[in-house]
């Protein structure tokens, strides 16, 4: 093995090694910690929401940052909930997860509204990266979907071969508000030839973001395949819970004990 390669290789594993220790250290280095934003920080009375009406502009959960913008009675962006009613249907039942509350028996989620990217953002804390997200279905949408109303079909059809759709994707942003790159996850997908495969999401499903290393920014737009004269018209709301935040790379080398220039020093 050459010069570099022997370089290469001890770098590697003082990094590891030190990694290693400095995660196991604690409360002492909390900063180095994953984090798991689920909302159950904000508080809320029983069955009730928080929309923005404030006009704060957004909130805080975990670190991150949620937008919201609250005009007019009308909100866009981000709002949290512990509604569970899952068996109501219309405009009237903005705040409730198909599942009748958060992800793993939690009580608070958020919740979303806004069909274009950038309508729904969340702000990452500094120097973490996302592992993953849960997501499910509004009854509002769910419902729409399953049954169908006066402004929107019922997804499959009448046959039930009609090959619908209900896509999230989120995306990652850079600090110059570059994509790093996106998911897909289809809340609805009726395009299987087989209909007993079709899908219609009514449970928290664990979506993977280690695609979008390097993001500061997650973007969120929504898409469907029941689209009329004034845009999309599947409710353009989607719930979510337990987004995973691990540190990244260059903030564990930055954190360790002496830094990467005691390491250079020992080296040298």
């Amino acid at each position: 093995m050459n010069k570099m390669g022997l370089i290469r290789k001890w770098f590697l594993k003082d990094f590891a090694s030190a990694a290693i220790g400095v995660l196991a250290v604690g409360a002492g280095h909390s900063a180095l910690a994953s984090v798991v934003v689920g909302f159950d920080d904000l508080s809320l009375t029983t069955e009730s929401f928080y929309n923005g009406s404030d006009g704060a502009g957004g909130f805080s959960s975990g670190g991150a940052q949620f937008n919201n913008m609250f005009d007019g009675g009308f909100w866009t962006g981000w709002s949290y909930s512990n509604v569970t009613d899952i068996s109501t249907p219309g405009f009237t039942n903005q705040y409730s997860a198909i599942t009748g509350g958060g992800a793993n028996g939690s009580a608070n989620f958020g919740v979303a509204f806004g069909t274009n990217p950038g309508d729904a953002t969340i702000m990452l804390p500094q120097s973490m990266s996302p592992e993953s997200i849960m997501v499910t279905n509004t009854t509002f949408a769910y419902l729409d979907m399953l049954s169908g109303s006066p402004f929107s079909k019922v997804f499959g059809g009448d046959s039930g071969d009609d090959p619908d759709f209900f896509l999230l994707t989120i995306s990652g942003l850079d600090m110059q508000g570059q994509s790093v790159g996106s998911v897909d996850f289809y809340l609805a997908d009726y395009r299987f030839e087989d209909n007993d495969l079709d899908v219609l999401v009514d449970s928290w499903t664990e979506v993977d973001l280690t695609s979008l290393d390097g993001a500061v920014q997650l973007s969120f737009g929504l898409d469907s395949s029941d689209v009329g004269a004034f845009g999309m018209n599947t409710p353009a709301y989607f719930a979510i819970d337990n987004l995973h935040l691990v540190p990244e790379p260059a903030s564990l080398i930055l954190l360790l004990p002496g830094g990467v220039v005691a390491w250079c020093r020992r080296r040298r």
